[in-house]
């Protein structure tokens, strides 16, 4: 037998780096798969057709700052069966079109580009696309590169923004917007479509009016993985379900903390309190808890639309007509229906769990959002009176603390009524020190509050903790024992279980028995038997019964996870692949039917895929009034979860059953790994299935 040729070290590691560059197979199936396509886009050609049916309430400053665009109605894209010569010309002319990533990166960014990129090219070989290099930087900077199909096979079905990479440089004065104009001009664009959040489609409706006497066409992208972008008519018609990128966020969130909740069943010693993104809206909360049927997931939402009826009833006992305390969660309330909920289960021998909590819980919560609203009135102002930043002028804690103590004491404050009182002072001194470093951070580029900065988990954990230990220290937070362990330890120890039972728990009978609530430690353990006459005043308590208190003693362990920037980084799945590529080839049809000013939508995208209708909304219309740095702006409005929709309310009327405070099995759901397939994935979010039932 021959022998195998000796490899040199070069060979082996040649073979190991070829090795470790080879795609994964998981990869290379995603790049082949081709995402399902609305039937209307197999089409020779289409057309606008303008719904006016639909409606939204009127802003007064959005009539007056986007004129050009405020009276788009929504349109429709339909097959256009017989067309003109000239139609037919104008629709399949070649086309320059630009495009730019905007914000935060979601999950099916790229497709949104793929099928923007496949329709222009299907319709006109010598078409060209631009991608921006950084968002609207490289759009303002003239720094862009020509997409080509190579680029776009590479990252079809891929996460990440890294075709072009993102940035959330601000396009809002009319200098920025003529310069980019300017550079759109050069690239001679026919179009230019924003991919970006709601911001983002504030931007590409200001464009829309700049650019609305060149010729060239604007038109958004709804992205953002919170899914606040929501859009309903003023009778409560839903045009847009969420926006591209949230179901995979929430799947990714979903896997994971179902991987937790294996480890918390396994370990039994930890609570797992994981906070996920979402700011102003608990969507990915909501839809997370459905994805896992996690033990407590909290939705900022009902927290702040909480009214404490036992509150009221007490104020109206006492001849008062108001007790305004009893509107809206207190954060010792919060801490107090968590702390319910972990003794409930601790009982049955479950002094384990998880729980969800979204990034912005703090902002509703009302005795937190008016240190908020205060604290960021106080910062806009410095700023503008004295043109030089506040965190810079105050570096410290003690020095912001200090300035906030002379607003309090009338110092720098001639108005009657101070912003900040002495009263301010008092309970903002009275929070932990981390608390408030946290709530003086420095505010984002829109003057917001950043509660990703924020160790939110933390604070609510602590004060769930200092309850705890008082319920503890009552004997009502303790462990239960399954009775069939207590009958064993007792024979293996050569005693009679059903003799001692009725001295050592409050149900002795019960299939999980608890330490009687007097029993709060061994010297208290020794009385108790000496009292029901099992042991004598001078015999030491034997090891049996020491051993079966500790059992029963509870600790409150917790792990935090924060889950935000692997889930705009995950690959997207299934809906949301075939969701971003209409979206892409919806936003190439409403340019070649000359709209602008639009944001690409999907009306009925909470149905099945065969209902899907691809459309325009008038982005104008979508617009309100919001504080930004101390001054109101027009922007577009994000939406939040709604207690009325049928998704929420079937997660309140099914959540204490996840809570499992019982003798028996935990409820957790596993969703599964993300991936391509139709028949292993769900084929929309959860929150959009629930909801769809209403209307079916």
């Amino acid at each position: 037998m021959e022998d195998s040729p000796l490899k040199t070290p070069s060979d082996v590691r040649a073979q190991a780096l070829q090795t470790m560059n080879e795609e994964s197979r998981e990869n290379l199936a995603r790049r082949r798969f081709s995402p399902e396509k609305i039937d209307i886009f197999n089409a020779s050609q289409t057309s606008l057709e303008a719904l006016k049916e639909y409606r939204f309430l009127k802003n007064t400053e959005a009539e007056r700052m986007l004129p050009g665009i405020i009276n788009n109605p929504v349109q429709q894209v339909i097959i256009d069966a017989d067309p003109d010569e000239k139609a037919k010309a104008q629709f399949s002319k070649p086309r320059h079109i630009g495009v730019v990533f905007s914000g935060g990166p979601a999950p099916g960014g790229h497709n949104v580009i793929a099928g923007l990129f496949d329709e222009m090219k299907r319709f006109n070989s010598a078409s060209k696309m631009f991608g921006f290099i950084k968002g609207p930087e490289g759009l303002l900077e003239n720094r862009y590169i020509e997409i080509t199909a190579e680029l776009v096979d590479t990252h079809r079905n891929m996460g990440g923004f890294n075709m072009i990479k993102t940035g959330r440089t601000k396009i809002d004065s009319g200098s920025k917007m003529e310069l980019a104009l300017t550079v759109c001009k050069g690239l001679k664009l026919d179009a230019l479509v924003i991919i970006g959040g709601d911001d983002s489609n504030t931007n590409a409706a200001f464009l829309a009016q700049h650019f609305k006497s060149s010729g060239i066409k604007v038109i958004g992208i709804p992205k953002t993985i919170d899914g606040d972008i929501q859009v309903k008519t003023e009778t409560g018609k839903v045009l847009c379900a969420t926006s591209f990128g949230f179901h995979s966020a929430a799947r990714a969130f979903a896997q994971n903390i179902s991987n937790l909740a294996n480890d918390g069943s396994s370990d039994i010693k930890y609570w797992h309190v994981c906070k996920v993104m979402g700011r102003v809206a608990s969507h990915l909360t909501l839809e997370t808890a459905l994805q896992t049927h996690v033990n407590i997931a909290l939705i900022g939402e009902e927290l702040a639309d909480y009214v404490d009826q036992d509150r009221l009833a007490k104020a109206r006992e006492k001849g008062e007509q108001m007790d305004y305390n009893a509107y809206g969660m207190t954060l010792r309330h919060l801490s107090r229906v968590i702390c319910d909920i972990i003794v409930r289960r601790a009982a049955f021998g479950k002094n384990y769990g998880v729980m969800i909590i979204p990034e912005g819980i703090l902002e509703f919560i009302n005795e937190i959002q008016v240190f908020i609203t205060k604290l960021n009135k106080i910062i806009a102002d410095y700023n503008r009176i004295h043109d030089i930043d506040f965190h810079r002028t105050f570096p410290t804690l003690n020095e912001k603390l200090d300035y906030l103590r002379r607003i309090s004491q009338g110092m720098m404050d001639k108005g009657r009524f101070p912003i900040w009182n002495i009263r301010d002072d008092e309970l903002f001194n009275q929070l932990p020190r981390f608390f408030r470093e946290g709530l003086l951070v420095e505010r984002d580029f829109h003057g917001n509050f950043q509660f990703s900065q924020v160790k939110t988990e933390k604070i609510i954990m602590d004060m769930v903790k200092e309850y705890l230990d008082v319920l503890r220290e009552q004997g009502r937070y303790k462990v239960g024992i399954l009775r069939d362990d207590y009958v064993s330890l007792m024979h293996d120890a050569g005693m009679d279980p059903d003799l001692f039972a009725p001295a050592l728990f409050k149900n002795p009978q019960d299939k999980y028995v608890l330490v009687k609530p007097d029993i709060i430690s061994l010297k208290t353990l020794r009385h108790a038997l000496v009292n029901a006459g099992m042991l004598d005043s001078e015999e030491e308590t034997p090891e049996i019964f020491i051993n079966i208190f500790r059992k029963s003693q509870a600790e409150f362990k917790t792990q935090p996870h924060f889950y935000g920037y692997d889930g705009r980084g995950t690959d997207p799945t299934y809906f949301d692949c075939c969701y971003a590529y209409n979206l892409g080839l919806t936003a190439f049809h409403l340019i070649a039917g000359g709209a602008t000013g639009q944001m690409a939508a999907i009306i009925n995208l909470e149905k099945e895929f065969d209902q899907w209708q691809p459309a325009g909304i008038p982005i104008a219309r979508l617009m309100h009034l919001e504080e930004r740095k101390g001054r109101l702006e027009l922007v577009m409005e994000k939406s939040i979860v709604d207690l009325e929709s049928n998704a929420f309310k079937v997660f309140q009327a099914i959540r204490e059953d996840w809570v499992a405070a019982c003798a028996c099995p935990d409820r957790f759901r596993n969703p599964g790994a993300i991936g391509v397939s139709k028949e292993m994935e769900e084929d929309r979010p959860l929150t959009l299935r629930l909801n769809a039932l209403k209307s079916q």
